[in-house]
């Protein structure tokens, strides 16, 4: 490229740019998922653990937890030449919950992260999303040395919709979750697709 132009001749490509979520439960792995991916240095609120937080913090099936995400994690990744994703890491425990709707505005979908030591933790982002009519998957994030379920199994756990789609995942590996994140933006597209036909039938 030479002063701004392809050697073609042709402009630069101007990038569409997408805002995704990343929703769960405190412990899921969101911002590690995040940071495996991010391509810039992710913007992180953590705050240490702290004894006053223990009545309202369970740290069941997560004891070597030490901080938590008190506004969101930020991250950005490039997927092509002309589709960037900015990803927003939702705080996982019910007193932040007050920022989802916040950073939910202009969001093309979600990721609701789960684990499956503590699946009951993905009920209130599930049921946030599809309140609001937000497209999202559910990313299993397959911890060591925990029991692997089949996605099936997960689907049923969480009654999710049949065309909600359940991956396994990483939230470590940077290949794992560049599959998860492909995912949602397929599934928002169909999602968006779905309604347009909808409209003019």
């Amino acid at each position: 490229m030479i002063n701004g132009r392809s050697e073609r001749g042709t402009p630069p490509v101007e990038p569409v740019t997408l805002k995704i979520l990343v929703a769960g439960g405190f412990g899921a792995g969101k911002t590690t998922l995040v940071g495996a991916v991010s391509e810039i240095r992710p913007l992180r609120t953590e705050e240490s653990l702290t004894e006053a937080g223990r009545p309202v913090d369970d740290l069941g099936g997560v004891p070597d937890k030490r901080t938590t995400t008190v506004a969101m994690d930020f991250g950005r990744i490039t997927l092509r030449e002309d589709l960037v994703l900015y990803l927003f890491g939702t705080p996982g425990q019910e007193r932040f919950w007050f920022m989802w709707d916040e950073l939910s505005e202009g969001a093309l979908g979600a990721v609701v992260l789960a684990d499956t030591r503590r699946l009951a933790d993905c009920f209130a982002a599930v049921d946030y999303f599809e309140r609001r009519g937000i497209p999202f998957i559910v990313g299993v994030n397959c911890f060591e040395g925990t029991a692997r379920y089949a996605t099936d199994n997960v689907r049923q756990a969480l009654d999710l919709d049949a065309d909600v789609p359940v991956l396994l995942c990483d939230a470590r590996d940077r290949e794992s979750v560049k599959e998860i994140l492909v995912g949602v933006v397929r599934h928002a597209m169909e999602q968006a697709a779905t309604r347009r036909r909808a409209v003019t039938t």
